[in-house]
């Protein structure tokens, strides 16, 4: 029987940060992360992959009705945006004058 790893994935995003879409449907827009699914590797983002979900009537909403909400984005076609000149970049991590892992934008070499 093989044994279940408990490796949680290094992911690029954090939750609040400002990403930029590179690819799909919404390529080009920007928004802040609301939640990051790790279990899927993905990200919801405000603004972005927006889909309409159709609600039935019940008691709360009688009428029922149309309701637009942001769907999830696969964290691979996003990218973070520098903070210092608003630019997309890659991230990376590397220790900071406390010897703590930060991450760090490649485009400037500045911590995020």
């Amino acid at each position: 029987m093989e044994r279940k790893k408990n490796i949680k994935p290094k992911l690029h995003l954090k939750k609040g940060d400002t990403v930029k879409v590179i690819s799909g449907n919404s390529k080009g827009k920007s928004g802040k992360v609301l939640e990051i699914i790790t279990a899927k590797s993905r990200a919801i983002v405000e603004g972005v992959n927006i889909v309409t979900k159709h609600i039935k009537p019940s008691a709360n909403q009688p009428e029922g009705g149309i309701e637009k909400t942001e769907a999830s984005v696969h964290i691979s076609n996003l990218m973070v945006v520098d903070p210092s000149n608003g630019e997309a970049t890659r991230v990376g991590r590397k220790a900071n004058s406390e010897g703590k892992l930060q991450r760090y934008s490649k485009k400037t070499g500045e911590f995020i």
